[in-house]
């Protein structure tokens, strides 16, 4: 496979998963976002922890979808998130959720 044909493949793929979010962003209230993934979900807990000097975040959220274009099944029940950078967690009004319609 050519540099080319890897750089279409991928520019596909993340056009595919943009059709998907458009698709399902309603279904959701909830945009987190940490320093690896995008999420969007129904339910978001952030609980700050500690341990030995360090401050870390668990994420919990439920009814979620992951942005990641190389995972085959984006809806997930349940996910927790370890980080330990900042987490953005946003509540979206129903008006905040409409995409606009595109040429995709």
């Amino acid at each position: 496979m050519s540099t080319e044909d890897l750089e279409k493949y991928e520019t596909e793929m993340e056009l595919a998963l943009y059709r998907e979010y458009r698709d399902v962003v309603g279904l959701f209230s909830h945009v987190v976002e940490t320093e690896r993934r995008f999420y969007l979900a129904n339910g978001v807990d952030v609980q700050v922890k500690g341990q030995g000097g360090e401050v870390y975040f668990e994420v919990t959220m439920t009814d979620a979808w992951v942005w990641d274009i190389y995972r085959p099944a984006r809806f997930a029940k349940s996910v927790r998130v370890v980080t330990f950078k900042d987490v953005n967690v946003e509540e979206l009004a129903k008006a905040d959720l409409e995409v606009p319609k595109g040429p995709f």
